[in-house]
């Protein structure tokens, strides 16, 4: 608007000026009609200079100064066929209103300008009907721009939801960037979509979707703020641009976005960085979307521009090997109750810049970082490594060693080739190697990531499922999954009380994992009754406090040399008593 207004005002000044200067007569008032020109020009530089941080109230005292100049023009100009050739630039007037205001304020000033015109060019000597040409061409120049103006700005409009469509959202970004920009203040932007929407198309039909998506607009218009932009961004993705917003303040909207709607939803956040472009921002926000459905889908990515001080310490951390793997015990609850037959690798770092953090916190802010890659092999080849030292130091023993792995990761193409490398550089067998894997991570049902899971049980690496029983739990998955091993989730385990008969589920997936011939490792045991019911139950393996904390692998070797028993040869053939 500021542009357009500007460029108006530029041209009406140096075409009045000119004509000013050349046209002969002095019936009129040259100076005055010079002076006018002069200051419509001084008026459209200000507006090309500095009209985009001007409110948009003073746009219209703008173009009713214009209106006021061109009369004046008309009015005084020295010659009378260049007074009447003058009055062409209502139409400039009538356009301007026609395209930037709404239709009674666009109607007033076209208005404004016809009676001006009617009145002006009969107060020079002509007949009453002298104006009846200029201020129709500029009635019918106002409304043709007018209709025009409104049938694009209706390509901008999504019909289905009535939300801006992509075309619409990219026009408001640029000029969110330079307020943002000029008022040296935040702008998020974020992308959401719709899990599994296509499946609502193929089994509900596609009226269905079409319900579904805007219930979806709706139930989001009515969370957002006035400035807040939402827009179908294309198909089941919809575009959030947030003004004068923090990345962690845009997080926390999305949460509440996701939690308002009934299906899940995956979303990639990102923030603007002073030198960005539009296209760079949505880009980067992409990138973010597409990483939360690789890690699982139904959750929230952030692909920042700037790393917050947590990160900035987890790659430094990272860098010099200053990540703890500590060991908790996998027992069986079979033979000779309580002995050790394997461990679990449990990344521990304390952090400087945010001690509070979990390790879960941890693994997110190392996804949302791109550091999740180097952090999971370290802590790979650091636990094989340790678990190599470990069985050197009681041969013995015939331990498994379980480490997890980020569902990102599982997502790239070489991850198998990679794990076959650090078991190559550190000779840990790979018949003793399980990776676990949370089933939720494996959702976004990646061909890459199956790939990866047959290629490493292939060369004998044994995958188990993570929380089982939370999530995505399913028959059919269980069929789709290479899998192994079921890791029950603690809160099962949790469940089990000495005044309540324990949870029916745990005897069907006990029974469950005897049909498909998978090992079970109950999660969180914590007390002698929770260990005696799973025994009962049938399940084989356990881990939790009730055995062992975690601890360094320097504790479990120094473990192991400590005698137990009088037999230490029957301690070394079936496994040792794990660290109190």
């Amino acid at each position: 608007m500021a542009r357009t207004t500007g460029a108006f005002y530029v041209l009406g000044g140096v075409l009045g000026l000119t004509i000013t200067a050349v046209a002969p007569g002095d019936d009129g008032n040259r100076v005055l009609v010079g002076t006018a020109a002069a200051v419509a020009l001084l008026l459209g530089l200000t507006l090309l200079a500095w009209g985009p941080r001007m409110p948009h109230a003073l746009h219209h005292l703008y173009l009713a100064t214009a209106t006021v100049l061109v009369t004046i023009a008309v009015h005084s100009f020295p010659n009378l066929v260049g007074g009447i050739t003058l009055a062409s630039f209502y139409v400039f007037i009538a356009c301007d209103a026609a395209l930037f205001f709404a239709w009674p304020q666009a109607a007033a000033h076209i208005g404004l300008a016809m009676v001006l015109c009617l009145w002006v060019l009969p107060d020079r000597g002509l007949p009453w009907w002298s104006g009846l040409i200029p201020a129709g061409v500029t009635f019918g120049a106002g409304v043709v721009v007018g209709i025009l103006t409104r049938m694009a700005s209706d390509a901008d409009i999504d019909v289905l939801t009535g939300l801006l469509n992509r075309r619409g959202f990219e026009k408001q970004l640029n000029p969110a960037i330079d307020a943002a920009g000029r008022g040296g203040q935040g702008l998020s932007l974020v992308l959401v979509d719709l899990d599994r929407f296509q499946k609502i198309n193929d089994h509900l039909g596609h009226r269905a979707g079409d319900a579904v998506l805007q219930r979806v607009a709706d139930t989001w218009l009515d969370l957002l703020a006035p400035d807040q932009v939402l827009a179908r961004f294309g198909g089941d993705v919809f575009a959030l641009l947030l003004p004068g917003t923090t990345e962690q303040a845009a997080i926390l909207l999305t949460e509440q976005l996701r939690a308002a709607v009934t299906m899940g939803c995956s979303a990639g956040v990102t923030s603007w960085q002073p030198g960005e472009s539009g296209s760079l921002l949505v880009s980067r926000a992409d990138v973010g979307l597409y990483r939360a459905k690789q890690a699982g889908r139904n959750r929230t990515v952030l692909e920042s521009s700037r790393q917050l001080p947590l990160a900035v310490e987890l790659r430094e951390a990272i860098d010099s090997g200053a990540l703890d793997v500590h060991y908790q015990p996998i027992v069986s609850l079979t033979e000779d109750g309580g002995q050790a037959v394997g461990v679990e690798a449990l990344l521990r770092w304390s952090s400087n810049a945010q001690p509070e953090v979990t390790t879960e916190g941890l693994i997110r802010v190392a996804e949302e970082y791109d550091l999740i890659s180097d952090l999971d092999e370290l802590v790979l080849r650091r636990a094989c490594a340790d678990a190599a030292r470990l069985q050197e130091s009681f041969a013995s023993l015939d331990l498994t060693l379980n480490v997890n792995v980020s569902g990102l990761e599982l997502a790239e193409t070489d991850y198998a080739e990679r794990v076959a490398t650090i078991l190559n550089d550190t000779g840990w067998p790979a018949d003793q190697l399980v990776l676990e894997v949370t089933e939720s991570e494996l959702a976004a049902e990646s061909q890459t990531a199956i790939t990866n899971l047959h290629t490493l049980r292939d060369r004998g690496v044994r995958i188990a499922i993570d929380d089982f029983g939370t999530g995505y739990s399913s028959l059919s998955r269980l069929a789709t999954i290479p899998s192994d091993i079921l890791k029950v989730d603690q809160s099962f385990v949790a469940a089990i009380r000495s005044d309540s008969p324990a949870p029916p589920l745990l005897g069907v997936i006990a029974a469950l994992s005897k049909s498909l011939d998978l090992q079970v490792i109950a999660e969180g045991v914590e007390t002698e009754y929770q260990a005696a019911v799973l025994t009962e139950l049938g399940f084989a393996l356990a881990q939790g406090y009730h055995y062992s904390d975690s601890h360094p692998v320097a504790d479990l070797i120094n473990d192991l040399n400590t005698p137990h028993s009088d037999d230490d040869d029957s301690l070394a053939a079936n496994g040792w008593i794990p660290l109190g």
